[in-house]
């Protein structure tokens, strides 16, 4: 039996940010060939007209980034909110993968931050969240990944199987010492956990230790230091509204300054079932 073809969405509002996110989205559909599909949300309210309209704009938009790039793009047009309709559409609908543009951290983008996660959590797959183009056509070979004493942790080691697999990527593994000796023994379960699969799937990586501090920070140094590619994180499991209020660690690195693409995944105990992560990629 055939297996149905995967996308890879990009939330579309006919920005120059999400303009930047079609551009990686091109990037890796030529690396996986999963076809790119424009989701643009619209309001519950909006008249028939309009919509049909705006389904026009994007068809059209599709049609000429097919050509421009050379791959399949697609058009959708959904009602709903944009915190809740992006996830609901992906889970929904055989996605691998969501490329979605961001402004940053500048001036009231914090506040901008928080909104990208609002829309992230609910996803069954994982999201990247970029601020420019990409620089070139290269694979991801630089990918940045942080490991804490969450025991979350360990969910992100398919994606990062998986980007090993289709980017010739290798893994740079950091780790915090810590002076507290349960959060440093289940740093290094998680750490032992991550070197054993990277090995059995042939994933290269190198392994950092950093003094003691502030991990998101930290990530982002690191990143800037090695010129990574992309920074591969998990979201707070069961995060709250407080979380989104004051800023959750993981707005501080989707926002970060040096633009480094981040690719979020969440806990599957977020759910009440569960897909494979990265369904698309894998074998």
């Amino acid at each position: 039996m055939e297996e149905e073809q995967k996308i890879i969405v990009v939330p579309w509002d006919f920005t120059v940010v999400a303009e930047n996110a079609l551009a990686h989205a091109a990037k890796i559909s030529k690396m996986v060939n999963d076809d790119v599909c424009l989701l643009h949300i619209v309001d519950t309210g909006i008249k028939q007209a309009e919509e049909l309209e705006k389904l026009n704009q994007l068809q059209q938009i599709a049609a000429d980034r097919s050509a421009k790039y050379n791959i399949t793009v697609t058009a959708q047009v959904v009602r709903g909110s944009i915190f809740t309709t992006i996830a609901e559409f992906v889970n929904e609908n055989n996605a691998s993968l969501v490329i979605m543009g961001t402004h940053g951290i500048k001036g009231m983008q914090k506040l901008t931050g928080s909104w990208a996660l609002k829309v992230i959590v609910k996803s069954k797959v994982p999201f990247i969240v970029v601020q420019d183009p990409p620089d070139d056509q290269e694979k991801y070979h630089d990918i940045v990944f942080p490991i804490d004493f969450r025991r979350e942790n360990k969910e992100k080691i398919q994606t990062a199987i998986n980007m090993g697999k289709y980017f010739d990527s290798k893994m740079h593994i950091i780790v915090s010492t810590d002076t507290d000796p349960r959060l440093l023994r289940n740093t290094r379960v998680n750490l032992n956990f991550a070197i054993k699969y990277f090995i059995q799937n042939n994933v290269p990586f190198e392994i950092h230790e950093l003094p003691k501090g502030n991990m998101a920070e930290q990530s982002i140094e690191f990143a800037q230091k090695i010129n990574a590619d992309i920074i591969l994180i998990m979201t707070t499991k069961n995060i709250s509204f407080a979380d989104f209020i004051m800023g959750a660690s993981e707005q501080y690195i989707i926002a970060n300054s040096s633009k480094i693409p981040v690719c979020c995944v969440n806990p599957r105990t977020s759910f009440a079932k569960t897909s494979q992560f990265m369904g698309g990629w894998s074998d």
